[in-house]
């Protein structure tokens, strides 16, 4: 588990920056975790990456299939609010460039509960293995941007985030109105698979070169 610590910056800077890609990691796992099994698979010159560190190593203690509690839905918050201020100081160091919030696992589960509580919105979000948090019951909120491009995956065999996560955290999305297309990969790791590296480039190249992500990469 990491133990604090600021951002991990990584990319192009000033005027080489096309896009900025804001990645959220996971349970116990670090920023340098998602540079060594994500960034280095990804030839993205033209991209600014902000990598937001958990202050100590999760963004919350709860798992996300189950009803949140009081303290679960304040670790929730609290790291929403971290997630927002990552956003809001990439944005103005870079304003005016199309911004992707993408996150795996637990940081997919946090980069959908940031884009559904209503607040300021990504240009498009990547949620490798991720799901709501909590359950339907609780209430949650569905305040995604209408037609906000998203990209959800998750696997058959996960032990974290089972199917049934993935059909509900894809249900919310579409009610909301997302633009949303949703793999479910059977048999693979809880980990990024190959597909889902093409799928995020592709995200980045149409961002930077101006265009509406189209998530055509091949599954």
């Amino acid at each position: 588990m990491t133990t604090g610590g600021g951002p991990l910056r990584r990319g192009a800077r000033g005027t080489a920056a096309k896009t900025v890609c804001v990645f959220v990691h996971g349970r116990g796992q670090s920023p340098e975790e998602i540079e060594a099994h994500v960034l280095a698979r990804l030839a993205a010159p033209a991209v600014a990456f902000v990598l937001p560190r958990a202050p100590s190593g999760a963004w919350y203690e709860a798992r996300a299939v189950d009803p949140l509690t009081p303290v679960a839905r304040a670790q929730l918050s609290a790291a929403t609010d971290h997630l927002a201020a990552a956003l809001a100081a990439a944005r103005a160091e870079l304003p005016g460039l199309p911004l992707l919030l993408a996150g795996f696992s637990q940081g997919a589960c946090l980069a959908i509960e940031y884009v559904c509580a209503g607040l300021p919105p990504p240009d498009a979000l990547a949620a490798f293995t991720g799901c709501r948090v909590g359950v339907a019951s609780d209430g949650r909120p569905e305040a995604a941007p209408r037609g906000l491009p998203v990209y959800l995956s998750g696997a058959d065999a996960d032990p974290w985030i089972p199917v049934a996560a993935f059909a509900d955290a894809a249900t919310s999305l579409g009610r909301a109105g997302a633009q949303l297309r949703a793999d479910l990969f059977p048999g693979r790791e809880h980990s990024v698979c190959d597909a889902e590296i093409a799928m995020l480039a592709g995200l980045l190249d149409d961002l930077a070169a101006g265009r509406r992500p189209r998530m055509e990469a091949a599954r």
